[in-house]
């Protein structure tokens, strides 16, 4: 399974692989905004957004990017790493 995050902090990204690692997922970690989100977004199975710690203009490109490929979109206001695990738990299978 694949999945982007957008959002969470720059010092949680190896964390945030090793989690998605640990739950058989793929994944692409945005948490700055980079120059033509939309395109490097792909077509995964899941976006991830950590809505306290991510732009307004972030969430609404990734959001109509989800909405017009039909990919499921999770919002959590929380950018633990026990919020992630709980994400991947319900929509991912466990090494």
């Amino acid at each position: 399974m694949s999945i982007v995050i957008i959002g969470g902090h720059d010092r949680m990204v190896r964390q945030y692989r090793t989690i998605c690692k640990e739950h058989n997922c793929k994944a692409k970690i945005f948490t700055q905004m980079p120059s033509c989100l939309n395109k490097k977004i792909g077509n995964p199975d899941l976006v991830v957004l950590f809505t306290n710690t991510v732009s307004h203009k972030m969430v609404r490109c990734a959001v109509s990017e989800a909405k017009n490929k039909n990919i499921e979109v999770v919002r959590s206001h929380s950018s633990s790493q026990a919020a992630l695990t709980e994400i991947l738990e319900q929509h991912c299978e466990i090494a």
